[in-house]
């Protein structure tokens, strides 16, 4: 029975943040759920600032140094290799999450990335390799620690609206991170001068963030929530990195959530890194306005991430294969669009938020809650890593082949590249579902 004083009454607010304030304390008004996932959605659309920082600035960049040889194809090397390691952060910083806590892997990463985005606005091309890839390794620990919070803070059945809820900070900090940064290239600042405004408005939330982020409600006096049986992973603590890993890695279904991530990482990571540049060029947008326009992708993409983890908790696990499958398949339409079809800015730039808006919310569900429901609270960060490290696999990809084609042979068969790999990934969606359906539901825990 819902609890007459709850502020989700009293502040009428809408079912999913009912969710978060009534999932650990269904009888008390306890507002430390709801304001540990506002930290977190907060602090990480701030790392979003130290990472679409060079996303925006990308064509000021080329501009000032397309003399002494930098690229598309430069910056795409760059960008592949800083993923490549972001990818081998996310392995790492998962199994640290889970041994040492997700709280001090969010704020290293916090901290990290200021440091690292400093260093690139001061140090100018000799410094670009080190800062960007020390950017992206140090921020792999965030997404993780997140997760691993989250695995304590929340029960199971509520998975997919809280992670729903978290990964708003990845979408809308991205849209919100490249408006600002947008408009900071409109009151022609430099793209100097936007790295270091985004590593001091970081700081910002870093230091705000400490005394409000703690690792578990009972360090806030609340009792712990329920344990999730069908986890891969048992709930009894495992007593080394081997209990850990063992499960997820000799699971078939394990393997093929890491199959689809991959392809959905290359799909995203294009969008994130090239967006903005393919529409200068080959829409002819002006700089600040193609910055703009490539917010609308995580814009509608954090429309879809509500919407599908809602869902997800409603239909269980099969569900959440079965709206993978769909987005998926939706999105290769889309993207043939976008390789084939002459289109205007207007129709362009609607396809591009269309297409964030099918992709993103299947794609949340995968290092979200997916890897929650494996992990349980023990592995849910280590679960979370292999299947975003496996996924930016397919980023660093993503970053090199893109790059090379778009500047070789243009943005029509770059498209093409992105319309196989939906195609591909939505065939790894069925396989996923018909995986999920032949696994056993057990009963929940009380």
């Amino acid at each position: 029975m819902t609890n007459p004083n709850s502020p989700c009454l009293l502040l009428n607010l809408h079912l999913p943040v009912c969710k978060l304030m009534e999932a650990t304390a269904p009888t008390r008004v306890r507002p430390w759920p709801a304001i540990t996932v506002a930290t977190m959605i907060v602090g990480y659309a701030g790392y979003y600032l130290c990472r679409s920082d060079l996303s925006v600035a990308r064509p000021l960049i080329l501009d000032q140094y397309a003399s002494i040889g930098v690229t598309k194809e430069t910056i795409g090397n760059l960008t592949g290799l800083a993923t490549a390691l972001y990818a081998l952060g996310k392995f790492i910083f998962g199994s640290t999450a889970d041994l040492l806590g997700g709280r001090r892997m969010f704020l290293l990463g916090m901290a990290g990335a200021v440091l690292c985005t400093i260093l690139f606005g001061a140090g100018g091309p000799p410094l670009f390799l080190m800062a960007w890839c020390g950017n992206r390794f140090i921020q792999a620990s965030g997404w993780v620690g997140m997760v691993k919070i989250t695995s304590r803070w929340f029960r199971h059945s509520v998975y997919g609206s809280v992670m729903g809820l978290i990964s708003l900070s990845f979408l809308f900090g991205d849209f919100l991170s490249r408006l600002f940064l947008s408009e900071l290239i409109t009151l022609k600042f430099s793209w100097q001068s936007i790295f270091f405004v985004s590593a001091a408005v970081l700081a910002v939330i870093f230091f705000a963030a400490i005394p409000l982020l703690r690792e578990t409600p009972g360090e806030r006096g609340l009792p712990e929530p329920e344990t999730n049986p069908e986890a891969l992973v048992s709930e009894e603590a495992p007593k080394g990195l081997g209990d850990i890993l063992r499960p997820l890695l000799t699971s078939p279904t394990f393997w093929t959530v890491c199959a689809l991530s991959f392809g959905f990482t290359f799909m995203r990571e294009t969008f994130n890194d090239w967006t903005p540049t393919y529409l200068h060029e080959a829409v002819g947008m002006s700089s600040d306005a193609a910055g703009r326009a490539s917010s609308l992708f995580p814009l509608f993409g954090g429309f879809s991430v509500l919407a599908v983890g809602f869902l997800s908790d409603k239909f269980g696990r099969t569900g959440r294969a079965l709206l993978i499958a769909g987005g998926l398949a939706v999105g290769t339409v889309g993207l043939v669009a976008l390789a084939h079809a002459s289109l205007g800015q207007g129709a362009t730039v609607a396809i591009v938020a269309g297409t964030g808006f099918v992709l993103i919310g299947p794609y949340s569900l995968l290092a979200g809650a997916i890897s929650l429901g494996f992990g349980g609270r023990h592995a849910s960060a280590t679960a979370a890593g292999w299947i975003d490290g496996v996924g930016y696999i397919g980023g660093i990809l993503s970053g090199k082949l893109i790059g090379e084609v778009a500047t070789r042979q243009g943005w029509g068969p770059a498209f093409n590249i992105l319309a196989i790999t939906a195609a591909l990934s939505c065939v790894m969606a069925v396989v996923y579902w018909a995986r999920e359906r032949k696994r056993p539901v057990l009963a929940s825990g009380s």
